[in-house]
């Protein structure tokens, strides 16, 4: 049985995998090296492929991005990536975001 605390800890567990994985999915995808805080549009990542990006973390993290969330700010680092993530998966479906 998962109780609350085992789901804050879940949560509390979240950010550096988030990281670990979207950094790992983007070096397979663009076959280079990608840091933290790397500027992905400076690196030539295209519009096609932030949505192919967007398709993999809904269906990795369970979350919805869409409308305002689709900006390119929220796709130029992993870290801002994972910020959105965060934020979207605490906010559930249909809440605020």
């Amino acid at each position: 049985m998962t109780t609350s605390s085992d789901r804050a800890e879940s949560r509390a567990a979240a950010p550096p995998d988030i990281e670990k994985d979207l950094r790992t999915f983007l070096e397979v995808r663009t076959k280079n090296p990608i840091g933290p805080d790397d500027d992905l549009a400076a690196a030539g990542v295209s519009s096609l492929f932030v949505m192919e990006l967007v398709t993999y973390m809904e269906s990795t993290y369970g979350i919805v991005i869409a409308g305002p969330d689709l900006m390119m700010e929220n796709f130029r680092t992993v870290r801002a990536m994972v910020a959105l993530v965060e934020r979207l998966a605490a906010t559930g479906p249909g809440g605020p975001g």
